[in-house]
């Protein structure tokens, strides 16, 4: 793609993302050429007569060479959207999903409804953050609320601290390593939470070789492997629970597909809860499942 135009590289790439079976080959083209350029993809369309500069299209057939070999296009540019903001990711974090978007609509729609804890403060945890999306994206829409996050990965806690800089919500979030509620252990005051959101991994072990190679092979497995039967993350999560549970809460938990009468069972066994829902995604399958005790 060297000496050549915007266009013919695009056409280029357009061409070996489709021969390697990427879906919207032209769309991806693009977006990873602005992604790379810095040049809005209006300006490229603009300016397609013009030539590329060397040192961009050499960035660009790496890109376009790691896109052809199925690692997904947030890791190649960088940055995903989730609900309308742009968090930096990496393989050390899971994409976020346009799915998990449904466990913040649940949220706004809690407080909406029931007020939430009226005028107190939402002390909030995130368990699994990941890049910290979900965390981030609720400090942005609840000013009030107080937030913890907690993920057992490291690398993960470090971008999620770095996207919390890049929304200006880093005074407001609490950083813990560890297993879910298990990373409050021996801190004083014991932390009870109004609110409770996690999107724990919920893939059977066994399913895992099939899942697509841009999900298999570059995604990190942490994030992914939900034991046996996809449950193992809810039932730690939800053993310890009550313990850390403030009144009101409520509770938003994403589910795999096919998941959510298993997770709601699992609630429902605690006795914790004295309202269980579950939200449909996008597509209508049950993709969220609350409780409020």
């Amino acid at each position: 793609m060297s000496g050549k135009t915007i266009e013919e590289a695009l056409r280029g790439a357009s061409f070996s993302l489709r021969e390697a079976g990427v879906d919207h080959p032209r769309d991806e083209a693009e977006f990873m050429l602005a992604s790379i350029s810095g040049l809005p993809r209006l300006t490229l369309f603009l300016e397609r007569g013009c030539n590329l500069p060397a040192e961009t299209a050499a960035l660009y057939r790496d890109a376009v060479r790691r896109r052809c070999r199925g690692e997904p296009l947030a890791y190649i540019s960088g940055v995903k959207e989730f609900y309308g903001l742009d968090f930096a990711v990496n393989c050390h974090v899971l994409v976020p999903r346009p799915e998990t978007e449904g466990i913040v609509e649940a949220v706004l729609e809690w407080i909406s409804v029931t007020g939430g804890t009226g005028t107190g403060p939402i002390d909030t945890v995130d368990l699994g953050t990941g890049s910290g999306n979900l965390a981030i994206t609720l400090a942005r829409l609840l000013p009030r609320a107080r937030f913890r996050a907690v993920d057992r990965s490291p690398a993960a806690l470090q971008i999620a601290s770095s996207n919390a800089v890049r929304h200006a919500v880093q005074s407001r979030i609490q950083w813990h390593h560890g297993d879910y509620f298990k990373a409050f252990t021996g801190i004083e005051p014991w932390p009870r939470f109004n609110l409770v959101v996690s999107n724990p991994p919920y893939i059977k072990t066994s399913d895992l070789a099939e899942l697509p190679a841009s999900v298999r092979c570059y995604e990190p497995r942490l994030a992914l492997d939900g034991g046996n039967d996809g449950l193992d993350g809810y039932r730690s999560l939800l053993r310890d629970l009550p313990a850390y549970a403030a009144k009101p809460c409520f509770m938003a938990l994403e589910v795999g597909a096919g998941q959510a009468e298993a997770v709601t069972a699992l609630c429902r066994e605690l006795g914790f809860f004295r309202l269980l829902s579950q939200r449909l995604d996008y597509q209508g399958i049950p993709r969220v499942v609350t409780g409020l005790a």
